[in-house]
């Protein structure tokens, strides 16, 4: 737990940027009915009867202190999806960063053997040399400031239904734009002296 919150504390440095990136499942839901619009003193009206259209995968990047986010919509979440977004922070997003610190959960995909199995041993050499991992303690990924971001992209964007994966990255790209935009930043106040004030009980007991 420390070891990310120290991370957080760092002073902003453009050329080791702190990333936080996690993973979130969306149920795709078609209409049976076709909803009906508002009307004069009337609501619309939207049959709560539905049909499952399956899932997709967001995989959500994000630089909490720049205000800078994106998301990555994919019909699975596999070692070569994850090592794809990896790739794509160090060569397209992050290409004159020194070494992107990564903040990430503990999910067996979110390794460096994941790269191995998507791209040739030379590159995905070259890419890991360009991460530092730093995780979030089991039933800790809360910590992970991603987690926040996945919860306001839920609130403000995927808080309906959706029934098809391209409609859908295309509601999440128009959100991800506009929040870009603004930089809109996450105000984290969590820090270590809070963390070992609250979470005291957690420490082990030092006795002289």
């Amino acid at each position: 737990m420390e070891d990310v919150l120290q991370i957080y504390q760092l002073p902003y440095e453009p050329r080791y940027p702190v990333v936080c990136f996690d993973e979130a499942c969306k149920q795709l839901f078609g209409e049976v009915r076709p909803s009906q619009p508002p009307r004069l003193g009337m609501p619309a009206r939207v049959d709560y009867e539905y049909e499952r259209k399956g899932v997709c995968h967001q995989f959500m990047m994000c630089e909490p202190w720049r205000g800078w986010r994106h998301v990555h919509v994919t019909a699975r979440r596999t070692r070569q999806d994850y090592a794809r977004c990896v790739r794509a922070l160090v060569e397209d997003y992050y290409p004159k960063a020194k070494k992107i610190r990564l903040i990430q959960d503990n999910l067996n995909t979110h390794d460096g053997a994941s790269l191995y199995e998507a791209f040739p041993p030379q590159k995905a050499r070259r890419l890991l040399d360009r991460i530092e991992f730093h995780y979030t303690p089991k039933h800790g990924s809360w910590l992970n400031m991603a987690e926040t971001e996945i919860g306001i992209m839920n609130r403000q964007c995927l808080n309906c239904r959706w029934d098809n994966q391209n409609i859908l990255a295309t509601q999440v790209a128009a959100w991800e734009s506009k929040r870009n935009a603004k930089q809109a930043r996450i105000h984290w106040t969590f820090t270590l002296a809070v963390a070992r004030q609250k979470l005291h009980k957690l420490y082990p007991s030092i006795e002289d």
